[in-house]
């Protein structure tokens, strides 16, 4: 019942954030659209910087969702690898050329500009934790060489990051590449460059 109610606070400060901003959102307007007392929501959040904060989580979690899915799957440790880099890719490259992805993009056009900052900088974080894990477990597996694992983890995030960047059109037209061909042989090269050396005695 208190997850409930917390869950519930978060998302209607959540909506009053997206609908008046932030400081124009009091916590009295929080607890009357929540149907709280104030003082129900100073059980849970000391002050509105708090259940911000706590908003920001929750939008910057909505958003790895699909990564963390990848990351708890029983699928090998390539295929994961595999699976986040096209999810995580689709806002590099996509078949439309535009830079977005369906289910982020939407999102983040109703946040505020220095919440939108907050939560991709969060998400970013957060992605770049589950890719460190997913490379860690296939080390230890011994699906990935662990230098080239190491390495992939710092092009892998660049790569991100450039994906991420404000006016930085991606055209690879000029380069006579299929995009969604172009796609596939970025995450190729990757899977490829961090596979097991076999050595012949």
């Amino acid at each position: 019942m208190a997850l409930k109610t917390r869950d519930k606070l978060i998302e209607v400060a959540r909506q009053l954030f997206a609908h008046k901003g932030v400081e124009n959102t009091t916590m009295l307007d929080i607890a009357n659209a929540s149907e709280k007392g104030r003082r129900t929501i100073y059980t849970y959040f000391k002050n509105k910087r708090e259940i911000h904060q706590a908003v920001i989580e929750r939008e910057s979690e909505q958003i790895v969702s699909r990564q963390r899915q990848i990351l708890e799957s029983e699928e090998s440790c390539t295929r994961k690898l595999r699976q986040f880099m096209e999810a995580r890719f689709q806002i590099l490259i996509c078949p439309t050329g535009r830079r977005e992805r369906q289910d982020t993009v939407p999102l983040l056009m109703r946040l505020d500009v220095t919440r939108a900052e907050k939560t991709r900088r969060l998400a970013a974080r957060k992605e770049i934790e589950i890719l460190t894990e997913i490379l860690e477990e296939g080390k230890r597996l011994g699906e990935f060489s662990a230098p080239q694992a190491d390495r992939a983890l710092a092009m892998i995030i660049t790569l991100m990051k450039g994906a991420d960047a404000p006016g930085l059109p991606l055209n690879l037209e000029d380069a006579n590449t299929d995009l969604e061909q172009a796609r596939r042989d970025i995450i190729d090269f990757v899977i490829a460059g961090i596979a097991p050396r076999v050595t012949t005695t």
